[in-house]
């Protein structure tokens, strides 16, 4: 169970760290933001970052198995960036206009995968 609470935490976490990062580009894709000073957008982006370590900090902590969870330190990183680009692709593919994927951003994905292959491999 404590691997099923680790990766729906890791989901939530790059969900905002996503829009932290990326969320003034949709922001400004759609006019609201034109007029804003940039301090103010890293301000919204570090707000919604701050949000986000409230999912990947308990993530980390539950998954680890320093704390009697599933999943050692390589195996939690190389899991969460596949989350994160599978994260990041839905919302790119959902919320951005003229986002397509092509053949080779499914490659360097099953590129990720083989990544998770090998670092479970014993």
């Amino acid at each position: 169970m404590k691997g099923t609470y680790t990766i729906l935490l890791l989901i939530a976490s790059n969900t905002l760290m996503t829009f932290a990062w990326y969320g003034n580009l949709l922001l400004r894709q759609h006019h609201i933001s034109d007029s804003w000073p940039m301090p103010l957008v890293v301000l919204l982006s570090w707000l919604v970052a701050g949000l986000e370590y409230c999912f990947l900090i308990p993530a980390n902590s539950i998954g680890s198995d320093i704390n009697g969870g599933p999943y050692s330190l390589m195996q939690l990183k190389v899991i969460q960036e596949v989350i994160s680009i599978s994260v990041f692709t839905v919302i790119a593919m959902m919320c951005f206009q003229g986002q397509h994927l092509h053949w080779n951003h499914i490659a360097a994905f099953l590129c990720l995968v083989g990544a998770v292959c090998f670092v479970f491999w014993k």
